[in-house]
């Protein structure tokens, strides 16, 4: 048996940052990892889709190149093996990274294999019995495959495995409406591909408001997907060379060449052995935590995606950082502190902090609510892309943002001026009197803030 200070399980964003930090303190610290560092960010998520995103909005831009009096002679071809090497690029670019950051590290010991609980100090890789009073799981997520007729019958596509695609689908059908099923949606769109959206609810991004949701489909009608909400029957039959999806009695049956299965993620939790360390999950396998990531168990941590916090790079680092901080530091910091922001990375993107107006009308305050077009915004009309809108949530009592939503030009990164108010705590009358940059999409948050009004 070897025995370390700390035992890391799994190297996505929490996990090898989390062990770096404890090396610089001198302890001896085991990361093991079963497939790739890096977890789903650097190999199957973030790194790799947004570089296929950039891919497919070089495409939109050149394909619209005559509106901005650039003329591009002929049609605009892609080139799919191109496109694939792109991500693939970057992909082992940052995992190599990885590899050569944990080889000059002295104290730690990365080890390739499975692990699994043999008790609430001790668990098992190939055999090997590893032990250390401090246990740390970042074993991430994986796409979920729902139980649907005929889908063991089909070869199906996971946001994982169509990353590998180095030819463009005839009809790719996506099924599921959500956050990585539209990105793909459309990506795959711009690409060239004919592209149907497959939702089994009444809407689109189903966490979002109706305004928003709706102008998300707007969008992506815009370019040529079709969008199918309300699918009460989804099945699927091998069709000639290809698969026929069937949506529900009242819609008509899609004849695909390729299906992406995108209904969201389970938590990688069902092989580690957790019941015999006695760490309690809830009832979708997420491991349940307190307010500082602790698990039921004394000497277990959950970081990241396993810990349903917020499925997030962003939320995974941020997790590392709590218990860097509590651990290493001294500090005392929590989750609940945290305020949650996310993006969607469909063009134009969706930037996200805080509670959605439903939320906020639920919550009892009273609230304040401002919206304003894109198509008000100088720089989103300088570039020729108005689609969307901005909306802010604030509370008419203790005048503090609420939540606040950019569908628009680079609203991933103009949300973060709410972010960072959100943060401080700052009341919304001290971010109106701001003196934003012109011209830029956030010069028109002092404005949306001072058309609030009470509802």
């Amino acid at each position: 048996m070897r025995s370390f200070d700390a035992i890391v399980v799994g190297a996505g964003q929490a996990g090898p940052f989390l062990a770096a930090r404890m090396v610089e303190k001198g302890m001896k610290v085991a990361l093991v990892e079963r497939k790739f560092l890096g977890g789903t960010c650097v190999n199957a998520g973030c790194m790799p889709t947004k570089t296929l995103v950039a891919s497919a909005r070089a495409a939109h831009v050149a394909r619209r190149g005559g509106e901005y009096g650039v003329k591009i002679p002929g049609e605009i071809g892609i080139d799919m093996a191109v496109v694939r090497q792109r991500a693939q690029t970057v992909i082992m670019n940052a995992r190599n990274g990885l590899i050569g950051w944990f080889d000059g590290m002295d104290g730690i010991t990365v080890i390739y294999g499975q692990a699994r609980f043999e008790d609430a100090k001790t668990i098992t890789v190939k055999g090997e019995r590893l032990t250390a009073p401090r246990i740390f799981l970042n074993v991430g997520a994986r796409p979920t495959i729902p139980d649907m007729p005929g889908i063991a019958d089909i070869d199906y596509l996971t946001s994982t495995s169509i990353i590998d695609l180095d030819s463009l689908p005839r009809h790719l059908v996506v099924i599921g409406g959500s956050y990585i099923g539209l990105e793909f949606a459309q990506m795959y769109r711009r690409f060239g591909a004919e592209v149907t959206v497959v939702e089994r609810g009444p809407k689109l991004a189903s966490r979002e408001d109706a305004d928003i949701s709706d102008a998300i489909a707007d969008i992506l009608r815009s370019e040529g997907i079709a969008i199918h909400t309300d699918a009460d029957g989804i099945a699927f039959t091998k069709a000639g060379g290809g698969i026929k999806v069937t949506i529900g009695q009242s819609l008509p049956d899609v004849e695909a060449s390729h299906v992406l299965i995108a209904t969201g993620r389970v938590a990688n939790t069902d092989d580690l052995g957790l019941d015999v360390a006695g760490v309690v999950t809830d009832k979708r396998g997420y491991i349940t935590v307190d307010d500082k990531l602790s698990t039921n168990v004394e000497g277990i941590w959950a970081l990241g995606d396993c810990n349903g916090h917020g499925a997030f790079t962003h939320t995974s680092y941020n997790d590392f950082e709590i218990v860097a901080a509590n651990l290493l530091d001294g500090e005392d910091r929590k989750l609940s502190d945290r305020i949650p922001a996310y993006a969607l990375y469909i063009d134009p993107p969706l930037g996200r902090v805080g509670m959605t107006e439903k939320q906020a009308r639920a919550s009892g305050r009273k609230i304040m609510i401002s919206t304003r077009p894109m198509s008000g915004v100088g720089r989103a009309n300088e570039r020729g892309e108005t689609k969307g809108f901005m909306k802010v949530i604030a509370d008419a009592q203790t005048q503090q943002i609420l939540g606040a939503a950019i569908l628009g030009i680079e609203g991933d990164e103009a949300i973060h001026g709410f972010i960072g108010a959100m943060h401080s705590g700052s009341p919304y009358p001290v971010l109106k009197w701001a003196v934003p940059i012109h011209p830029t999409v956030s010069e028109l948050i002092p404005t949306l803030l001072g058309d609030l009004k009470a509802v």
